[in-house]
């Protein structure tokens, strides 16, 4: 049985910092950190791993690894293989692709042959507050090495965001086009509703960290996140929650759907605000999200326990704003975290209305597979509770190649114009803070 080893260190601290100085340190191969409530959690290094894939369960542990075939829809063989894996007072952190739904509503055909869910035990976990760093290792040697670390005063660093352009003929026409088909389709009675995003290349090398310190500080998130774990790094500043489930069995969900930009004129932003409220497309395309919320909860929750406890609250977020609600519930007997988030899973306001027709027409679409885009970066412990985060407003890398990406929910009067300019506005939240990394110049004598 694998024991963490705990060191509480009082005093004054900056979490975002901290946090940023850790994930460039060098010291830990790989790394999620979760920003949720004020605090940032730091997962270094990999303990034990859970990948899930169209096929299988496999899990690692102390570099041993098992499979089990996946019965599909439920991730209930996820959670025991968190719980067998000899680890006291586990916490696993690590992210779910949009795919993963696919796979879930039983549509293996639109599953490529990939990680749909990666998860990872970390040997290291640290939880920066501003009152307080806990840090919990399996090695005891690496507590005086992380001590140090936290202890030693870092310079003020200076950095200059290089912006990304995001607005393309090209690009603006595919898309345009994409929504002008989905709203036939909607208006033929087939859905009510489709979320279809794009993707814009970032033609530089990025320094990711640095963008996501930079970027958070710019932002106004639900959760934010920066990752490096199973060959994906993102750094992301979430919106909105996918699914939170509390220790107890109390459950909810953060639909955001309606959106208007922001800009530093208060007049105006309040003029969109209220243009928001009083809009009937963005109020009939979030209330269509908090029903649907609504019914998902309802499948696995007590009878009469789910609530709408927030409803159409404006929430910023970033370079826009959005209608938001909350629905609550308590857990039915025989359901649990990992079955509120196959539920939830993919956040309704990043799919559409029903589900699985939207994913026929996301497939079709969108000229790339979604893989991180619209899934979710999360943490799960080993009391049962879950919190995950939807992942919007990010920056994504993998294979060499750096891009972002963001969508809009098409309804029957959607119209092509306004949905791609709302690509932009929501783009805002991230493309003005991206910095580009700066090779050292080493001087070789001969």
């Amino acid at each position: 049985m694998h024991r963490y080893h705990e060191l509480r260190i009082p005093g004054r601290f900056e979490p975002l910092a901290l946090a940023g100085r850790l994930a460039s340190s060098g010291v830990f191969e790989s790394h999620v950190v979760y920003e949720r409530a004020g605090e940032f959690w730091f997962a270094g290094d990999r303990l034990v791993e859970v990948v899930l894939n169209r096929d299988a369960v496999r899990t690692t542990v102390d570099g041993r690894t098992t499979a089990q075939p996946w019965t599909g829809n439920s991730l209930a063989q996820v959670k025991q293989a968190l719980a067998d894996a000899g680890v006291s007072r586990w916490r696993a952190f690590g992210w779910a692709g949009f795919e993963l739904a696919y796979a879930i509503a039983g549509r293996p055909d639109l599953v490529a042959d990939q990680p749909l869910l990666h998860l990872a035990v970390p040997r290291t976990e640290i939880r920066l507050g501003a009152d307080e760093v806990v840090v919990r290792t399996v090695d005891v040697p690496r507590l005086a090495e992380i001590t140090d670390l936290l202890g030693t005063p870092a310079a003020p660093a200076e950095v200059e965001a290089t912006p990304v352009e995001i607005t393309a003929d090209e690009g603006r026409i595919a898309y345009q086009h994409a929504v002008a088909a989905a709203v036939a389709d909607i208006r033929a009675g087939q859905l009510n509703k489709v979320i279809l995003s794009r993707a814009v290349d970032v033609p530089f090398e990025v320094d990711l960290v640095s963008t996501y310190v930079l970027g958070r500080t710019r932002n106004t998130p639900a959760r934010s996140f920066l990752l490096d774990l199973g060959g994906w790094r993102a750094a992301g500043f979430s919106p909105e929650t996918v699914t939170e489930v509390a220790a107890d069995g109390e459950v909810s969900t953060q639909p955001l759907a309606g959106t208007r930009a922001l800009d530093g004129d208060e007049t105006t932003n309040l003029d969109r605000r209220l243009d928001l409220l009083s809009d009937p497309k963005e109020v009939y395309e979030h209330a269509a999200s908090v029903k649907l919320a609504c019914e998902e909860l309802e499948d696995l929750c007590e009878p009469g326990s789910v609530t709408v406890k927030e409803f159409m609250a404006v929430k910023e977020r970033g370079s826009v704003q959005h209608l938001g609600s909350r629905v609550n519930g308590r857990l039915a007997t025989g359901q649990d975290a990992f079955s509120a988030l196959a539920a939830l899973f993919p956040a309704v306001t990043a799919s559409g209305i029903p589900k699985l027709p939207a994913y026929d027409r996301i497939a079709r679409m969108e000229d790339r597979r979604r893989d991180l885009y619209a899934g979710a970066v999360l943490m799960t412990d080993c009391d049962g509770a879950l919190d995950a985060a939807l992942v919007l407003r990010a920056i994504y890398q993998r294979d060499g190649r750096t891009w972002l990406r963001a969508g809009a929910g098409i309804v029957a009067d959607s119209t092509p114009e306004r949905e791609y300019e709302e690509t932009c506005e929501k783009l805002g939240s991230v493309a003005p803070h991206v910095v580009r990394a700066v090779r050292e110049l080493v001087e070789i004598s001969a």
